[in-house]
């Protein structure tokens, strides 16, 4: 028994993705050569001083509070505390001012447990400008 042949038929087209694929790649590069992005900038509400206005002095800056933490010490601003003293001392800050920048610098050997306290006093405090830094 004679098995039929399997030809392809020569009536069947084939469709080539390749020049397709490069068309497309060709309509993408043009888009985006041609797009024209509009300026962000033109469209922001900015609110500058008026040209004869004196700048405003009587705003202080507000002074950086550095807590400093080593094994088994607490400086702030260059004086021992105890962690006590330091809630009590963050809370009257933070009724002058919530927005007091407090930089809190780690040692290398100090405990996690005395960082993660300092920033739950600075929470409970609600002073929210805090910076993390370590010292080598």
């Amino acid at each position: 028994m004679a098995r039929p042949s399997r030809r392809k038929d020569p009536g069947a087209l084939e469709l080539q993705m390749t020049p397709m694929i490069d068309v497309v790649f060709q309509l993408l590069i043009f888009f985006i050569v041609t797009l024209k992005t509009p300026d962000i900038t033109a469209h922001l509400d900015i609110f500058r001083p008026a040209a004869g206005s004196p700048p405003d002095t009587t705003t202080e800056p507000p002074k950086m509070i550095q807590i400093k933490i080593f094994r088994g010490a607490l400086v702030m601003n260059d004086r021992n505390v105890t962690i006590e003293t330091l809630g009590s001392v963050l809370m009257k800050l933070a009724e002058l001012s919530k927005t007091q920048t407090i930089m809190i610098v780690c040692a290398r050997d100090s405990e996690h447990d005395t960082l993660i306290r300092v920033l739950d006093l600075c929470a409970r405090a609600g002073l929210s400008n805090l910076s993390v830094s370590s010292m080598n």
